[in-house]
């Protein structure tokens, strides 16, 4: 690693690192050159201390861990061998070979990766088939002030989901069979797990408000099941609501006790993509992202988005907070850029501190938790008055592929913290070319000299490490080893993967993201009617 790299990341670490309450360590994270550094934290502090660092915010680690600040911690050199080892470590793809209807899906691969800046890593990821109707479904979820709601989110959603879209007969199948204590159908496949549960002792529990919610949409006698938007709607919040109630209810097992509690007091956004044929939905809560991109026939590539932020610089987002909040509370419910001064997504699962009165959630840590083994957060923000303020109500978008339409990329603000729509879509496009599956005519593009350089400084960096396989890792290779001007710096990569862990989070936030192909062809055939 670059002595002067290292060196400069190891004093501006020192430079932001300050001690409240008995030495316990609060982090501010700063992004160099970027224009806004964003973290979700869950503990208020006090706005002399968030004033007194130059990035402007810090979050309360409860959770004691090494911190290594000396600068000897920093001489690990990693070869370009290693730094792809590292970067390649969460890889996954997956060629989608099956039929829709006779015609070849319009899904033609996927790939996706992930690389955590937390320990333990809080963004999960998801990607099944819906067994008992049409559909793929992928998923991003970005958990904040632990794992836990994100990992249980990324287990639970998409079944809610698929149950949304079965058939009054085929509800009736399924309960049934519980009726019956005989095997279920099978609801989904994974493709791509979440990962391996933790929840595996409460599943009983999952599957008993699962199946509650199947018996209310049989008491609906809906032959056909909801829409798909219906179902996207309905179920994001139903799920909410799930995670709430378990906590509330009187629990036996002191793991299932523990476990739910977790889940309900943590948090994580969530942005799943179903595809079915030509029409593609998106639901969103949260600072997850979705964009299309778009090939058309002069050749020339766009970006089209697919979800909006929900945080206070979405003017739509802070005139719907206002809406639902006495008049009275207008200068309060946004601080600092956060709702309630706290937490930078305004939409989110979990989070119950955000949702519940102050009675209620006073009752429930009243029931023998150890609060602080289990991590959990307690405080009540400043001008809490009129609960909730947070949603897991998704702003739902549909759009009718079309052949120009040649992939989706999802992921995490890790993502978008570091690279715009238009960056993801050209560093995709840059894979692509390299890969021979699409060769854009840039002497279409505009001719600037911003455009020419940026040419010049792929084809210098190419030489330098072997190309990605996988569209997921090129993102994520460019997103943390790029500097302000665009520009690849190996050195600078190899500096943002060596962080001690203690540091990582400082610099860049977990990042997830799945990059999803489609056939033209396919699609071309779905509106010639072959």
């Amino acid at each position: 690693m670059s002595s002067t790299v290292s060196y400069w990341i190891l004093n501006s670490a020192r430079n932001h690192i300050a001690t409240f309450q008995g030495g316990r360590r609060l982090y501010s994270r700063c992004i160099s050159n970027r224009n806004q550094s964003k973290w979700k934290l869950f503990s208020w502090v006090p706005p002399t201390l968030k004033n007194s660092s130059p990035c402007g915010s810090f979050a309360l680690q409860k959770a004691y861990r090494h911190t290594s600040t000396e600068e000897e911690d920093f001489h690990l050199q990693l070869s370009p061998e290693q730094v792809n080892e590292v970067l390649r470590a969460g890889e996954s793809a997956h060629k989608i070979l099956d039929f829709n209807s006779g015609v070849p899906n319009s899904v033609l691969r996927f790939e996706s990766n992930q690389l955590a800046a937390n320990s333990p890593v809080e963004d999960r990821r998801g990607i099944a088939s819906c067994l008992q109707t049409s559909g793929l479904m992928f998923g991003i979820f970005d958990g904040h002030g632990g794992h836990a709601c994100a990992q249980a989110v990324s287990e639970r959603l998409f079944y809610y989901v698929a149950v949304s879209l079965m058939s009054h007969q085929t509800l009736e199948q399924m309960e049934g069979a519980m009726e019956n204590m005989k095997p279920l159908l099978p609801i989904l496949q994974w493709l791509k797990h979440p990962g391996d549960s933790i929840y595996k002792d409460i599943t009983s529990v999952h599957l008993d408000h699962l199946r509650v919610y199947w018996q209310e949409l049989l008491d609906l006698h809906m032959e056909l099941g909801l829409s798909i938007e219906e179902a996207l709607m309905y179920s994001f919040q139903r799920l909410d609501s799930d995670i709430s109630l378990e906590i509330q209810a009187p629990l036996e097992d002191e793991v299932t006790k523990n476990l739910s509690l977790q889940v309900a007091f943590s948090g994580a956004t969530a942005c799943m993509a179903h595809v079915n044929g030509v029409h593609l939905h998106v639901a969103n809560a949260g600072d997850c992202r979705a964009i299309l991109g778009v090939q058309e026939d002069n050749g020339m590539w766009s970006c089209l988005p697919l979800t909006h932020d929900h945080n206070a610089w979405n003017p739509a987002e802070l005139s719907r907070l206002k809406r639902e909040h006495p008049e009275s509370e207008d200068k309060t419910v946004i601080i600092d850029d956060r709702l309630l001064g706290v937490l930078m997504p305004c939409r989110a699962f979990g989070d119950v501190q955000l949702k519940w009165s102050k009675e209620l959630q006073r009752n429930v840590l009243e029931r023998g938790f150890d609060t602080e083994a289990l991590n959990i957060y307690q405080f009540t923000p400043p001008h809490y008055y009129t609960p909730p303020y947070l949603t897991a109500k998704p702003e739902v978008t549909y759009h009718r592929l079309r052949p120009q339409d040649k992939f989706l990329v999802l992921a995490s603000d890790g993502l978008w913290d570091m690279l715009d729509n238009e960056d993801v879509v050209r560093l995709v496009v840059g894979h692509l070319s390299k890969a021979g599956c699409h060769k854009p005519d840039l002497a279409q593009r505009p001719a600037n000299l911003g455009l020419m350089q940026s040419l010049l400084l792929q084809r210098k960096v190419s030489g330098l490490h072997a190309a990605d396989q996988n569209a997921a890792t090129h993102l994520i290779r460019h997103a943390i080893g790029s500097n302000e001007y665009g520009e690849m710096e190996p050195e600078r990569l190899t500096a943002m993967l060596t962080l001690p862990e203690d540091l990582a989070r400082m610099y860049r936030d977990d990042i997830t993201v799945t990059v999803v192909y489609f056939n033209s062809d396919s699609i071309d055939a779905y509106y010639k009617g072959d």
